[in-house]
């Protein structure tokens, strides 16, 4: 893959040898996010996990100090007074049965994350195959099954996310954009992992936190010290 002359100087400035302290980290990713639109920064968490076995999966939320960065826009499937409670507490769409046909058949994915109450997961079922892939499935894990919804939707507002294992065992994450300040991001950082080591599954034999990299969307990967992370 062809990099561009602006990469391969941001590239110079990080030694691939070298994994960075969290805060030096943080301040070098910020360095290299050199592209002409407010990059993304993100976390990839290699861990020593084996999704396949469901005693070693790592799942769940954490609301990130800071948020994202990202308008999010939240779809919400409730009824009654609880749709009503979720229009007021912000939710961009609202609605129950009648949204099927438009996400299965239109192909409407305007939306970031979905909220549904415990009730509504028979229908929001029925759309599995279409948000599962797409990692929109509502989960109680995440918090988006919920009776709670305004609540939940003010938590995923204020800056929410979700963290899961892909099928390489990686935790892909952002932690906001290269415009926030290197305090932000480290906040936002440090409350990723503490959240992430919190989750460290009890079957797990051997290394858990195999190899933590930030990267902001055009720029290069920055080692961080696996070890610094554990000791907060």
């Amino acid at each position: 893959m062809k990099r561009g002359k602006k990469y391969a100087e941001a590239a110079k400035l990080v030694d691939r040898t070298i994994q960075y302290d969290p805060a030096d980290a943080v301040a070098l990713v910020k360095k290299t996010a050199v592209a002409k639109f407010d990059e993304t920064i993100e976390a990839h968490i290699r861990t020593g996990c084996d999704g396949r076995h469901a005693d070693q999966q790592i799942r769940g939320a954490v609301v990130l100090p800071h948020g994202t960065g990202k308008t999010v826009r939240v779809l919400v499937f409730a009824k009654n007074a609880k749709a009503d409670e979720a229009q007021a507490a912000g939710a961009d769409f609202v609605g129950a049965e009648e949204l099927i046909p438009k996400i299965q058949n239109e192909g409407w994915l305007d939306f970031d994350v979905v909220v549904a109450t415990p009730d509504m997961m028979g229908v929001v079922g029925r759309l599995g195959r279409v948000l599962g892939p797409k990692g929109l499935m509502p989960n109680p894990k995440a918090g988006t099954v919920t009776m709670d919804v305004a609540k939940a939707i003010a938590d995923i507002k204020a800056g929410k996310i979700e963290y899961r294992l892909d099928k390489t065992n990686i935790v892909h994450v952002p932690l906001g954009k290269a415009s926030f300040t290197e305090e932000q991001l480290s906040e936002n950082f440090q409350t990723l992992m503490n959240a992430i080591i919190k989750a460290k599954p009890s079957a797990l034999k051997g290394q858990y936190l195999r190899s933590v990299t930030l990267t902001s969307t055009m720029g290069p990967g920055v080692k961080v010290n696996p070890m610094k992370l554990m000791g907060n």
